[in-house]
């Protein structure tokens, strides 16, 4: 989530969605909390409409850090366990970790009644590829280093991330999960629409 270019990192771009979807649902009166997490759970501020709820939200989403590795399974194991109430739960993230694992997790809390919306944050270069010249890339998350020639490997990455997102849609489709990507070039608008219809939805 820390990877982006001289216009936004995906982090950032995370962080500005999550303001806003945050900020629309306590002004509809909804009971809002957080979770983050990375390979466990960093931070949990269950549901509330209490008077300073909305602030302590905010101010949690700008301090969130992203971390070097992320398992999905886990984590949303313990927000199926502290969830009491249904109600409407929003995923953001680059969703590197095994379509499996990350389904898994979602299933278990879609399985309780929960509507669950996901939100693919990607920036453009992962999804376009767009280098020319020869470089040296970085993991990350493990730091690994690679040198790396773009035109002859950039058939089979856009293959990859291709399969990797096709396998995630497909599979949230199935479990009747929404599914979003995020384009880290374009605007919020599209997650905010998302919401917005599923939140009149259950109205």
């Amino acid at each position: 989530m820390n990877y982006g270019s001289s216009d936004v990192k995906k982090s950032d771009y995370a962080k500005m969605l999550a303001s806003c979807l945050t900020y629309f649902a306590y002004h509809q009166r909804d009971a809002v909390g957080i979770l983050t997490f990375d390979e466990g759970v960093r931070s949990h501020i269950p549901a509330s409409r209490r008077t300073g709820q909305l602030h302590t939200l905010l101010h949690q989403i700008e301090h969130a850090v992203p971390a070097k590795g992320t398992e999905f399974k886990k984590p949303l194991n313990f927000a199926a366990e502290v969830l009491s109430r249904r109600g409407i739960i929003i995923l953001i993230s680059d969703f590197y970790d095994d379509p499996a694992n990350i389904l898994a997790g979602l299933k278990i809390l879609k399985a309780k009644g929960n509507d669950i919306m996901a939100f693919h944050i990607m920036h453009d270069f992962e999804l376009t590829f767009p280098f020319e010249d020869m470089a040296q890339f970085e993991d990350m998350e493990t730091a690994d280093k690679l040198h790396v020639i773009p035109e002859y490997i950039r058939t089979q990455y856009l293959k990859v991330i291709g399969n990797h997102i096709d396998e995630l849609r497909k599979g949230m489709s199935a479990a009747q999960i929404d599914f979003t990507l995020m384009n880290t070039s374009k605007p919020l608008d599209a997650g905010l629409f998302s919401y917005l219809a599923a939140r009149a939805h259950t109205l």
